[in-house]
């Protein structure tokens, strides 16, 4: 291998806890949570050592203890202990992320946040909303809509994804294209440092949509993957909902021309909403896990939603499909919501369904979240499956392709010793394929443990500079380790495969 990977020996992990530690752990622990609840027993831990990461599944890593918080003030209380006791500790919201971000690989306490879920306050004259981290995105939109207001940033993983999990790896997704990432709309949080000092960024009981005071505090917890502090509270800016929305449907029978469409509609002087491309296996598995969607075969699909007032949406659309005929063998729009609800649903349903595509293989999210240049996509859509058929796996991609944004969903039969060691080389070529195109290892799903290796060539020197400011405010190293700097990465026993940093 030339890249980050390389196969050898483990060196050895940090030694866990003894039973006897670990119940004294919780029995202190229980003595200063007030609401929350300390789980102790090994059954409940198991459930703490996963994420949807790849690494993982490879390798969980249990956790001495698990706090399930129910207040602020728990949160306070947790830290002030773990930086008393020098005791590692790992943020969690709803375990759906895929980089290992949210595993406790340095063990000490996992802080699961999804309890704290409520809504607290909709404030639609100055259009925001403030919630608890725990709180899922599909609910918040929920909550905003009989407002007629719109929290724009949309995971894909709606239902799953917590609004502070979101903020915490500065998720992009759907409609990121035209509305930007989650950080672009946070305008304030609640954060408990390591050392339990709680602050409030965003100015202190502001209201305000904007500010121009002092260092922008909010936008460097918003993607610091728990490595900083714990958000506890978040002020977010909303929008009033788009009266009219509309889908173009294009079809294309060579993959490189869907790549080369995304840059006509650019062209075209239209900013969709969203665009989504589904390759052909994206596309096969979509139909065989639904078959009542009937989506019709092709190298690739891709969807241009458009939105605003009605006029404006149907010239968009209607610009859309001039834009893209001459690339396209079909192309349609369609404003009627049952044709709009049953084609995002194909685009939904992808990532639980690639797995029909090979009986016995499952996905693994490992180099699933690359992100290139528009102006690279052709090129890297053909590069991954050349890649595919060179390590023998299959891949279907998926993704927001109008920032760049691919997700190549990889198809392991985890019981083949030699299948997982090709997905991983293979994961390991498509981060590199990534960086090679003027790219990023992650367009949204987080840095973690699984990509930590590939940051120093990804940033540079800029890498110590992060390293510096995580060091001003966690001197003693217990938030989150494990998590973005490749130095606090322990190896993964599974396979005796060790990650470390590299990168050519």
């Amino acid at each position: 291998m030339t890249g980050g990977l390389r196969l050898e020996a483990p060196a050895g992990v940090a030694p866990r806890r003894t039973r006897a530690e670990r119940l004294a752990l919780a029995a202190d622990l229980r003595r200063v949570v007030a609401d929350g609840d300390v789980l102790s027993d090994d059954v409940e831990l198991e459930v703490y050592g996963y994420d949807a990461s790849f690494m993982a599944q490879l390798a969980p890593s249990v956790p001495d203890v698990a706090i399930v918080a129910r207040s602020e003030a728990d949160v306070v209380a947790v830290m002030r202990y773990a930086a008393a006791n020098g005791v590692p500790v790992t943020p969690r919201g709803a375990a759906s992320g895929c980089a290992g971000g949210c595993v406790a690989m340095h063990g000490g306490i996992v802080l699961a946040m999804n309890a704290m879920n409520r809504v607290l306050d909709v404030d639609a004259p100055n259009g925001q909303v403030t919630v608890e981290p725990g709180v899922v995105h599909a609910r918040l939109i929920e909550v905003l809509a009989p407002h007629g207001l719109l929290f724009p940033p949309d995971p894909g993983s709606s239902r799953m994804a917590t609004v502070g999990g979101m903020a915490s790896t500065n998720a992009h997704g759907v409609r990121a294209v035209k509305y930007g990432p989650t950080g672009a709309w946070v305008l304030g949080l609640h954060v408990v440092l390591p050392d339990g000092t709680l602050i409030e960024t965003g100015s202190v009981g502001s209201r305000a949509k904007q500010s121009s005071a002092g260092l922008e505090l909010t936008k460097l917890f918003v993607g610091a993957e728990g490595t900083l502090g714990v958000v506890t509270r978040l002020r977010l800016k909303l929008l009033p909902r788009p009266k009219a929305r509309a889908l173009v449907i294009a079809m294309f029978d060579v993959l490189e021309r869907a790549g080369e469409a995304v840059q006509a509609v650019f062209r075209a002087g239209i900013s969709p909403s969203a665009i989504e491309i589904l390759d052909a296996r994206s596309l096969r598995a979509a139909n065989l896990y639904r078959p009542g969607l009937g989506l019709r075969e092709a190298e690739a699909m891709l969807l241009f939603e458009v939105d605003g007032n009605p006029a404006g949406v149907r010239w968009d659309a209607e610009t859309v499909v001039e834009a893209v005929r001459e690339l396209a063998t079909h192309v349609e729009w369609s404003d009627q919501e049952a044709q709009i609800a049953r084609l995002w649903e194909a685009r939904s349903v992808i990532g639980a369904a690639v797995g029909v595509l090979r009986p016995g293989s499952a996905r693994a999210y490992a180099g699933e979240d690359i992100c290139v240049p528009v102006d690279r996509i052709p090129e890297a859509l053909r590069a991954i499956q050349d890649l595919s058929a060179r390590h023998g796996i299959p891949v279907a991609t998926y993704g927001h392709i109008g920032g760049g944004s691919l997700h190549p969903a990889l198809l392991v039969d985890g019981r083949q010793r030699d299948d997982v060691r090709r997905a991983i080389e293979l994961a390991d070529a498509i981060h590199l394929l990534a960086l090679d195109l003027g790219g990023t290892v992650t367009g949204e799903h987080g840095v973690g443990a699984a990509r930590a290796m590939y940051m120093p060539r990804e940033h540079g020197p800029a890498l110590d500079t992060m390293r510096a400011i995580k060091r001003a405010l966690d001197p003693t190293g217990i938030m989150n380790p494990a998590t973005i700097f490749p130095e606090d990465v322990p190896p993964t026993p599974a396979l005796d495969v060790t990650l470390v940093p590299g990168g050519r």
